[in-house]
C-alpha cells in the first residue's frame, strides 16, 4: 500500500477489467506509450506497439485506428520523398526509407498484421500527448509527422475539446462494431511540449483531460483513464524524475509509473507469472566469464527447466525463443567441449 508520508498520492480509479497474459493489448500515441507498452513486450505479454510509429495528437491517433480498421492499403502515391528519403505524412520516420518500395511495403505489412490484432484485441491504451495539430497545406490533412518539411507548407492549430469528443464519440462504435470486446484506456503523456511555453503546454494538456473526460462519460463502461499525467505531476514533483532536457522522464520515472499500472491493470495470476519471466529475460541478457565452463552449462539447464516448468503452468505463454535460446547454447557448449 501506498502512503501519504512524505508526499502526495493520486487515487487511483478500480479497474473492473485487467489486462495480462491472456489478453490481447494495443498501444497507440506518444513516446510514453512505449515506454508503458515497452515493459509489457520485454515481459512477453501479447502487445502491439504503435504501428504507425510515435503519434503525439488525437486527431492522428484516431486516423491511425481508422486506417486501421479499414485495413488501409498505402499506395505510391501517398508516399512523399524529402531529402531524398521517402516518408508517409500518417508515419513516424522509422517507416521512411530511401527505397519507396520498401518503405511502402513495411507500411503496408504492418497495417495488415496491426489490423488483425486490433479485432481481436482485449484492451486499448490510447495515450494523448499533444492537442496541438499541424494541418498541411495542400491537401488540409492533419499529418502525424512533419518529416522536416518546412513549417510555411502546415497550418498549426490546437484542437479543441469538441472536436477530440467528436472524432471519438463517432470512430469508437465503429470499432466496437469491428471488436465488441475491447477495453479502452486513455491517458495523458506526462511529457511536456515545451516549445509552446508553460502555458500553452498547460492549456493542451487541459484540453485532452477534459475530452478523455467526456469519452469516459460518455462510455463508462467500456472507457477508462489511468492517471499517468497526474501521477507525475503530483507523486513525482521533483527535476531528479526528469531526464537532462528536464522535459522526458528518467528510468526511475517510467519505472514508478509502471509499478502503479502493473498493480492496477494487470491481472494477479499475470504479475505473478511476469516475476519468474523477469528472471529468464535477465538469464538471457547474462553474459558469463567462460561460456565453456561448467558452470555456464548449469546456469542454462537451470533456465531450460524454468522455462519448461512456465509453459506447463501456463499454457498461454509463448516462450519459444527463450527456451531456443537456452538449447543453442547448451548445445555450442557440448560442440566445445564444455
Amino acid at each position: 500500500m501506498r502512503g501519504a508520508k512524505f508526499q502526495t498520492y493520486v487515487d487511483i480509479p478500480h479497474y473492473q477489467h485487467k489486462a495480462g497474459y491472456e489478453k490481447r493489448s494495443v498501444f497507440v500515441g506518444s513516446c510514453f506509450t512505449e515506454n508503458v507498452g515497452n515493459r509489457m513486450q520485454a515481459l512477453k505479454y501479447p502487445v502491439d506497439i504503435n504501428p504507425f510509429g510515435i503519434l503525439y495528437n488525437p486527431s492522428s491517433v484516431g486516423n491511425a485506428l481508422q486506417l486501421l480498421l479499414n485495413e488501409k492499403k498505402f499506395s505510391a502515391g501517398e508516399l512523399f520523398q524529402h531529402n531524398g528519403i521517402w516518408h508517409s505524412f500518417m508515419h513516424h520516420g522509422r517507416f521512411s526509407s530511401v527505397d519507396q518500395a520498401e518503405a511502402l511495403e513495411q507500411i503496408n505489412a504492418r497495417v495488415a498484421f496491426s489490423s488483425n490484432w486490433l479485432r481481436q484485441a482485449d484492451f486499448l491504451f490510447l495515450t494523448f500527448g499533444t492537442s496541438w495539430i499541424y494541418r498541411y497545406k495542400e491537401s488540409g490533412e492533419v499529418v502525424a509527422n512533419c518529416h522536416k518539411v518546412p513549417a510555411s507548407k502546415f497550418v498549426r492549430e490546437r484542437l479543441s475539446v469538441r472536436e477530440i469528443v467528436d472524432v471519438y464519440t463517432e470512430l469508437l462504435p465503429r470499432m466496437w462494431a469491428q471488436n465488441p470486446e475491447v477495453k479502452i484506456v486513455f491517458t495523458v503523456s506526462p511529457i511536456r511540449h515545451w516549445k509552446d511555453g508553460a502555458i500553452e503546454n498547460q492549456r493542451s494538456k487541459a484540453a485532452l483531460i477534459l475530452a478523455i473526460d467526456e469519452l469516459v462519460k460518455r462510455f463508462p463502461d467500456r472507457c477508462f483513464y489511468f492517471p499517468s499525467y497526474e501521477i507525475v505531476m503530483d507523486e513525482l514533483r521533483d527535476y531528479r524524475f526528469y531526464s537532462e532536457d528536464m522535459l522526458h522522464l528518467t528510468e526511475v520515472a517510467v519505472d514508478h509509473i509502471w509499478s502503479v499500472f502493473e498493480e492496477s491493470l494487470i491481472d494477479a495470476e499475470s504479475r505473478k507469472a511476469a516475476v519468474k519471466i523477469q528472471k529468464l529475460v535477465n538469464a538471457m541478457q547474462h553474459r558469463p566469464v567462460n561460456k565453456r565452463s561448467q558452470e555456464f552449462a548449469v546456469f542454462l539447464n537451470k533456465f531450460l527447466k524454468m522455462t519448461e516448468e512456465l509453459e506447463k503452468e501456463y499454457s498461454y505463454l509463448n516462450l519459444k525463443l527463450e527456451k531456443e535460446y537456452f538449447i543453442r547454447h547448451l548445445r555450442e557448449l557440448e560442440q566445445n567441449g564444455g
